[in-house]
């Protein structure tokens, strides 16, 4: 079969995430499948036009911000299709990130979109009230209007009743089950002496890291305590991330990291006693599998994809509420509760052993083919 891809960042692209991730580990197993797969995705600085990555060819064109309209990817994803693509391929996969690429107006192929999650309010905390707003009305426009008679894939059991609740029929979703990379041989955990919090992601607005930055300004007047952040920063937003942590005096606890190697991010956890999971929008949550791998139990908000990734009292914990209060007493459950932080610590270490990027793949690719033959 060919398969096209249209995603809005890949893998190589300093702004990428788990939805990345997700996305080259099926398309690599589609590969081993014997398919032919291209992903078409936008430009970052130093990136080639064309790269074959993993047996997938990889083109790159325009800007991953839709702003940017007519120089951005899901325009020239269109004018892509029509010129090269239109009677080329058998199936296109819409992969969405707050805005899709309306392959259902003019790919002719058997098509999927594949959501990682809803963005819900997200439009709002990260646009503003007014184009926030827009861009609500707008996802709701698309998933119940524009999408309505295609098939949808998704991760996690609460962001397929996110989608029913935003008006996508349930007959039409299937939940693929996500995997992670974790290393065959784990590096020898050493946890620090005083409690040390780690956050694992893209350090960047939408993710909360603010109410991390607010929830180590309180801890660390009670507790001798450390937190590591581990992930590319948004440049446009660093600025005022180090400004914030300087005002509050938090230079000396908290630690960047900004890229690390796999092997440096298992260490890392290795010494780390929580992994925390600020996001209030999120569609799985591989740090958390990779985190519960190395015995580091999980505290996030009770938000859809969080709510599938923590098993809430077997393998992390959480809130009670969803503010920084409520992560707070969760962490500090943790800290002082050794019998329920070591129980937590070895359920965890189970629970992350049951996901493959194998299990992804096939599934994956059984979804596709029945889309295809239909």
């Amino acid at each position: 079969m060919r398969i096209l891809i249209f995603n809005w960042r890949d893998i190589k692209n300093p702004s990428s995430g788990g939805a990345e991730i997700l996305t080259h580990e099926i398309a690599k197993y589609l590969v081993k499948k014997k398919n032919k797969v291209t992903l078409f995705t936008s430009r970052f600085r130093g990136s080639s036009e064309i790269e074959d990555l993993d047996g997938v060819t990889i083109i790159r064109e325009g800007n991953s911000i839709a702003r940017y309209v007519f120089r951005s990817v899901h325009f020239l994803a269109y004018k892509r299709y029509k010129k090269y693509f239109e009677g080329k391929v058998d199936l296109v996969i819409d992969e969405v990130h707050g805005l899709p690429f309306f392959t259902p107006w003019y790919v002719k192929e058997k098509k999927v979109a594949l959501v990682c999650e809803v963005a819900g309010n997200l439009w709002i905390k990260m646009f503003g009230l007014f184009f926030g707003t827009i861009g609500r009305i707008m996802e709701i426009f698309y998933l119940r209007f524009a999408y309505n008679a295609i098939s949808f894939i998704t991760i996690s059991n609460s962001a397929e009743e996110e989608l029913v609740k935003n008006g996508v029929n349930r007959k039409n979703i299937t939940v693929i089950p996500v995997g992670a990379n974790i290393p065959k041989i784990l590096p020898k955990i050493n946890r620090e002496k005083y409690p040390t919090i780690i956050f694992l992601g893209r350090v960047s607005k939408s993710k909360g890291i603010e109410d991390v930055i607010a929830i180590m300004n309180k801890l660390s007047a009670k507790y001798e305590i450390k937190m590591l952040i581990c992930g590319r920063q948004e440049p446009f937003y660093r600025k005022e991330l180090y400004e914030t942590i300087r005002k509050n005096n938090l230079d000396s606890k908290i630690t960047f990291f900004d890229y690390v190697t796999e092997e440096e991010k298992f260490n890392l956890l290795g010494r780390s006693w929580i992994l925390i999971h600020p996001s209030k929008t999120e569609g799985w949550g591989i740090n958390v599998i990779e985190a519960n791998s190395m015995g580091v139990p999980a505290v996030g908000y009770n938000v859809p994809g969080l709510q599938d990734s923590i098993q809430n009292g077997r393998t992390g914990l959480l809130a009670k509420e969803n503010s920084i209060n409520g992560l707070i007493e969760m962490i500090e459950r943790l800290i002082v509760d050794t019998k329920l932080y070591n129980q937590l610590s070895k359920e965890a270490i189970q629970w992350s052993k049951n996901f493959t990027w194998e299990k992804t793949g096939e599934k994956t690719w059984k979804i596709l083919k029945e889309i295809y033959e239909k």
